[in-house]
């Protein structure tokens, strides 16, 4: 595989600085350029995350000496300098929205982190295990654009990774009705605890916006390509409700489903033990062995004990049994920014750079 010159706008977020994590000796990718807002324009990395450097390893000598651009005022000169860009910033949607598609129209591949162009219906929002065939949405895209390279593919919200992926191994037995409530960790928000002193010993049973994309989303990863967009599925129904947990990272998910032809539970388990994707076949650097881990301790899966599995980037489940209502109930669990944010980005790069369309 070639080398590709990165760039990480949004730099000093905390989706940012684990992409740095990531990214800073990776095999294929180098970090050339790192962006921010104009605040923190003309610093040194370290000097613009002085005091607010979230992650638990040191800050990589590699990035602390560059100088940070202005994701608006440099564009040109980040276009230059990199092969794609990782995208990860705080402003509105709309403005999201424009300064991707300004990347995109100045022929720089933009991988989002973000939501804003998650329901575009030429832009494809992956999870390399399930719809890695709605890249080809891509080449609609580009026309739309008026690029040659130029282009924007989306992850996911990263609440639905923890038991989509479950899901979808059992997409056969045709499933009608899903209920899911998650418990999702404070750095999903961007917080530590430091930073965010109230959710100490609390729990909020409220997250502006995220039961929609929990129930949207999925629908538009279970989706076709139909007439130059992406038609979204029209089941299953799912219902969600989404609760802020006192947890660093990890998000946790309790999952009800109902099927058209309910499968055995040796099925079931038999069919999570071997749910792989286009990762797995391609050997993806951050693409996890076993993509699916399952549990058969009744106190198992545990954030804090199953969140770094696979270095994060693996989804473990446990806990399946009939349900009274349900066909089955079980429990799920992801790393909500490993594989839900900034991990699964780098995966989806990696998908794309070795179906060349970085090229």
């Amino acid at each position: 595989m070639k080398n590709y010159n990165v760039g990480i706008i949004g730099a000093t977020g905390m989706v940012g600085q684990r992409l740095i994590t990531l990214l800073h000796d990776h095999p294929w990718f180098k970090i050339t350029v790192l962006a921010a807002s104009g605040a923190s324009a003309g610093k040194t990395y370290e000097e613009a995350v002085k005091g607010r450097w979230a992650m638990t390893t040191p800050m990589p000598e590699s990035v602390a000496k560059i100088n940070v651009l202005d994701a608006t005022a440099d564009d040109k000169k980040i276009a230059e300098q990199v092969d794609f860009v990782f995208c990860a910033v705080n402003m509105k949607k709309d403005e999201i929205k424009a300064l991707e598609e300004h990347y995109a129209k100045l022929e720089v591949p933009v991988i989002s982190n973000n939501s804003a162009h998650r329901m575009t219906d030429d832009v494809p929002m992956i999870i390399p295990e399930i719809n890695a065939d709605h890249l080809e949405i891509i080449d609609v895209q580009r026309k739309r654009l008026g690029t040659k390279k130029g282009f924007i593919a989306v992850k996911s919200n990263c609440s639905i990774q923890s038991y989509v992926p479950a899901l979808n191994a059992l997409m056969k037995y045709g499933i009608k009705e899903v209920a899911v409530s998650t418990y999702q960790a404070i750095s999903g928000a961007g917080k530590t605890f430091e930073r965010w002193p109230e959710m100490i010993d609390n729990v909020i049973p409220y997250i502006g916006g995220e039961e929609e994309k929990s129930e949207k989303e999925p629908m538009k990863v279970w989706g076709h390509i139909e007439d130059g967009k992406i038609v979204m599925a029209e089941s299953p129904v799912i219902t969600a409700q989404c609760i802020r947990v006192p947890v660093t990272d990890g998000h946790l998910a309790t999952v009800f489903v109902k099927f058209d032809k309910k499968p055995t539970r040796e099925e079931i388990l038999k069919d999570w033990a071997e749910f792989s994707g286009e990762p797995q076949a391609l050997s993806l650097p951050h693409a996890p062995k076993q993509f699916l881990h399952y549990f058969t301790e009744d106190d198992r899966p545990q954030t804090k004990s199953e969140r770094d599995l696979e270095g994060g980037m693996a989804v473990s489940v446990g806990r399946l049994r009939e349900d009274t209502l349900f066909d089955y109930k079980f429990v799920s669990l992801s790393h909500n920014t490993l594989r839900g944010a900034a991990g699964g980005g780098v995966l989806l790069a990696e998908l794309l750079a070795a179906k060349g369309y970085f090229d």
